[in-house]
């Protein structure tokens, strides 16, 4: 874990920027920010914190893909989220982390000094009532999640998680999601089988039958391609809209 002179200092130039908890921050906001704020990066499998470790700083994820999970009393884990670019790690007024957070890839994240944070987040409303909106964002997204994992086949599984990699792509780079876009798949196989609750081989035969029937093009082992969005959706069990077909 090491802290690291990133090349878009800059707020204005962030690639984040018009997603993360400061999109709605003025100028004289973002130097207050830029104050107190530093990146560190972590290489792919390394721990960012533990459930229960003392939170020192909050952050955005800038690039690369973290996961959330919990650890049981006997040892079993459970994958209960991923962190996108833009999601936000860390809870003001909570001293300690309530989930595990991993580097899923090669990681990096602005941070900012917890107690600071909090202190600015009093003084600017514009900070915290982005932090709710993606509170909310983040509660709507573990909705739709639990329907994905308790409800749907795992062919739906697969076209499900793939939609919200594709949405999310789109909006990073401030375009409407579209037939033919393409996307860098973050997660390995194995990664997507822990996540979705499946098994390795189940996630490779789902994926090649997306493939055979030309709902996705595979260019590389990470590189995704899809023809036709709303074939997409259609195999995700959702509307056009992402809601679910009821």
């Amino acid at each position: 874990m090491n802290d690291i002179s990133f090349n878009t200092r800059d707020c204005g130039s962030c690639p984040i920027r018009h997603r993360a908890v400061c999109a709605r921050c003025q100028p004289d906001e973002l130097e207050q920010l830029d104050a107190i704020k530093y990146y560190r990066t972590f290489e792919a499998g390394q721990p960012v914190i533990w459930s229960g470790d003392p939170m020192e700083f909050v952050s955005s994820v800038v690039s690369g893909i973290a996961t959330l999970s919990q650890t049981m009393e006997d040892g079993r884990t459970q994958m209960v989220g991923l962190l996108l670019p833009s999601d936000f790690i860390g809870r003001p007024g909570r001293d300690a982390a309530p989930f595990d957070v991993v580097a899923v890839t090669d990681l990096t994240l602005c941070c900012f000094r917890k107690k600071p944070f909090e202190d600015m987040m009093e003084k600017t409303p514009a900070i915290g009532t982005r932090l709710l909106q993606m509170t909310l964002d983040e509660l709507d997204s573990a909705r739709e999640w639990m329907l994905v994992l308790g409800r749907k086949t795992a062919r739906e599984k697969i076209a499900s998680l793939l939609a919200i990699l594709a949405r999310r792509d789109a909006s990073l780079h401030k375009k409407p999601p579209r037939d033919g876009m393409s996307f860098e798949l973050p997660l390995t196989r194995e990664a997507m089988a822990d996540y979705l609750g499946l098994t390795l081989e189940t996630v490779s035969r789902q994926v090649s039958a997306l493939k055979k029937t030309g709902v996705v093009e595979l260019q590389g082992k990470r590189r995704v391609t899809i023809p036709d969005l709303q074939a997409l959706i259609t195999e995700t069990g959702d509307d056009v809209d992402g809601a679910p077909i009821v």
